[in-house]
């Protein structure tokens, strides 16, 4: 009996999506007999039933193509802006699933796209997802489609500021994505021979970091490239972040609530500018020139790697073989050389984050690179 297989890409868009619905369509139609619905702009597109039906001649031609196909938005199922408010629009999409007769929903995307799939779960929906993330903070797989990319990326962006420091014998503070974890930051840092690593792992103080810069100065050294985590933070602020955060927690009046989301909005909205006033900051007790490049989407974008490649046709085509057996509401996981299905209930709410005692910061400070603290 035919399976009737839906498909969307939520979230922020990474390299390799494309890769991923191409592996998964392909190995449905071809070796499956299944039929493949896409939809268009993420869980919108299914709120809305815009669709595309994905067969060889769409698939073909996309391996190495950026972004995805069928568009992506960050709109969520019980959450979705309509008309000026936040609506739960989670029954429509049930509706719409059940208007095409599938048999499963696969959802590609991150934390939140996992969260929304467990979400529609719950009403009925059986689901598949795929993990891509240039910020390789799933919980549950070793790697996400994207982030090899954006690693590359990232790491030529260290490697080309050394020559532009060296010259002007500067500090050169760059901000790499990231979201909460370090994990792009700290690889791309120790790949491109950063002097300085700041992830959202370790608190920082800025005079650890500007005696580390003098030392470098002292020695001979008359430039630092210092790679910073969008979110990393200074040990005063991340204590001012545990103490809002509890707070929430706390809160028991809706009055209470609106009172401690409002200080995190400030708080968050401060943080935007915190790299611009660490360079500042590292300017001032250092007496030495600093200048800030912020990546910012560059890392999104591009032609994938061979890796993601890899690890998006693997995924893709190991989801079909989980769906031909049935095997729903799971989240296909790299796992080493492996793929294993790893439920969704279980991964839900966690964040993969840099342990402290990983090999890669262990290497980092074998090599004598500050980390801020």
């Amino acid at each position: 009996m035919t399976k009737f297989v839906g498909v969307l890409t939520a979230g922020g868009d990474t390299p390799g999506l494309n890769a991923a619905l191409r592996g998964l369509g392909k190995a449905a139609i071809d070796g499956y007999g299944m039929q493949i619905i896409g939809f268009y702009e993420g869980f919108r597109g299914l709120m809305q039933n815009r669709t595309i039906r994905l067969d060889g001649s769409n698939l073909s031609g996309i391996l190495t193509r950026g972004g995805t196909i069928l568009g992506t938005s960050r709109d969520k199922p019980n959450n979705m802006p309509m008309g000026g408010q936040f609506l739960d629009m989670t029954d429509t999409m049930v509706e719409n699933y059940n208007r095409h007769h599938l048999d499963v929903l696969v959802c590609i995307g991150g934390g939140g796209t996992h969260k929304s799939a467990a979400k529609l779960m719950k009403k009925g929906i059986n689901v598949v997802t795929i993990p891509k993330t240039i910020d390789n903070d799933l919980f549950g797989t070793d790697h996400s489609i994207g982030f090899d990319t954006a690693l590359g990326i990232a790491t030529d962006a260290v490697d080309r500021l050394h020559s532009t420091a060296h010259s002007h014998h500067r500090i050169i503070v760059v901000e790499i994505m990231g979201h909460n974890t370090g994990w792009l930051a700290l690889g791309a840092g120790i790949a491109g021979g950063a002097d300085v690593i700041l992830i959202p792992e370790i608190p920082y103080e800025a005079q650890s970091i500007a005696e580390a810069i003098l030392d470098r100065s002292r020695g001979g050294k008359r430039f630092s490239i210092v790679a910073v985590s969008e979110g990393a933070m200074n040990r005063k602020d991340r204590e001012e972040f545990n103490q809002i955060s509890e707070d929430l927690a706390q809160a028991k009046k809706s009055s209470e609530k609106e009172k401690v989301e409002a200080r995190m909005l400030a708080f968050r909205q401060n943080q935007a500018t915190s790299t611009i006033r660490l360079a500042q900051e590292l300017e001032q007790l250092t007496g030495l020139e600093s200048r800030v490049t912020i990546l910012g989407y560059v890392q999104r974008g591009g032609t994938p790697s061979a890796y993601d490649r890899l690890l998006a046709t693997r995924l893709g085509t190991a989801a079909v073989e989980m769906i031909n057996k049935e095997m729903y509401g799971v989240m296909v996981a790299a796992r080493g050389e492996g793929i294993e299905p790893v439920e969704l209930s279980s991964i839900v709410g966690k964040r993969n984050v840099v342990p402290q005692d990983h090999p890669w910061i262990r290497s980092a400070r074998n090599v004598g690179t500050n980390l801020g603290d």
